[in-house]
């Protein structure tokens, strides 16, 4: 039998799909060791502590520009009005990788946010209570330059130029504080898990849809030039907190399913209601399964 696609992710610039462990960000030695030097100085670290300086390199600088050009074209017309008005509001250049705290410094002036530096996978504990505190953890480390509009793992645009958008809107900043102060209540890892489905599916991979068509708003869309290309072939469900608390997401790869709300003002609705009122009790409410604590 063939693999399954959902198994599958981009492998080469013009979008072919394969197993995750062939993309050239995976596979090669020499890029893995870069990505080492720049993560390694910041493992440890403490939420809030500075970030680095990173000596970025000729083809970091030229994988970012090329990266932003191409997001920056693919975002008209798919992407909320909102949004792009908070994009603009970051400031984030468009000819050089920036350090964390050169766009920590204007999203401060205009959320009270900063990015924090992680050198790796974070755990949803600290990743998602550190928002309650207004940091968002953000890696340093450039994509593969041979694939400037796509990687299977978060990178520095991925976070720098998804969630900057985001965080200098009051607006979306205090979703994100609320998803925190969730998470900061939360005992158990189900509870957890729980908060982190609901803003996977919103913050990171959420769409308006409506009688004008699907616009996106999560930040991992915003910065993923195929997926915003190629909205109309996801199945975009309505939101409904269910639904989203037992559907599987994927790390990698495009999201074949996305929920959508009717509005922005939706959004703000929806995540009041679950993310204020969540507890313990929740899931058992929803029928979920438990795992423990």
């Amino acid at each position: 039998m063939g693999e399954d696609l959902a198994d599958l992710t981009p492998i080469t610039p013009d979008g072919q799909l394969g197993p995750a462990d062939q993309h050239p960000g995976i596979r090669d030695q020499e890029y893995r060791r870069r990505r080492h030097a720049v993560t390694a100085p910041v493992r440890g670290h403490q939420v809030g502590d500075p970030a680095p300086l990173v000596s970025y390199t000729e083809s970091e600088h030229a994988t970012w520009r090329a990266a932003h050009a191409a997001l920056v074209a693919a975002h008209e017309g798919r992407v909320c009005p909102e949004v792009l008005a908070a994009r603009e509001e970051a400031r984030l250049p468009p000819d050089h990788v920036p350090q964390l705290s050169e766009v920590g410094a204007r999203l401060r002036s205009l959320t009270g946010f900063d990015f924090t530096p992680a050198g790796g996978p974070v755990r949803n504990r600290r990743f998602l209570g550190a928002l309650a505190e207004g940091y968002f953890h953000a890696a340093q480390y450039v994509r593969h330059p041979a694939m400037p509009l796509y990687t299977p793992e978060p990178d520095i645009i991925h976070d720098v130029f998804g969630h900057g958008a985001h965080l200098a809107s009051p607006w979306f900043a205090d979703l994100y504080r609320l998803v925190g102060a969730a998470a900061a209540r939360a005992v158990s890892e189900d509870t957890l898990d729980l908060i982190g489905r609901v803003y996977w599916f919103s913050l990171e991979y959420g769409v308006v849809a409506d009688r004008r068509g699907v616009r996106a708003y999560g930040a991992a869309l915003l910065s993923s030039y195929g997926e915003l290309r190629r909205l109309r072939l996801a199945e975009i469900r309505g939101w409904d907190i269910a639904d989203i608390a037992r559907t599987s997401y994927r790390t990698f790869g495009y999201q074949p399913v996305l929920f959508g709300v009717r509005s922005l003002d939706h959004l703000a609705d929806a995540l009041h209601e679950f993310l204020n009122d969540v507890d313990e009790d929740t899931g058992a409410r929803l029928g979920l399964p438990t795992t423990g604590p």
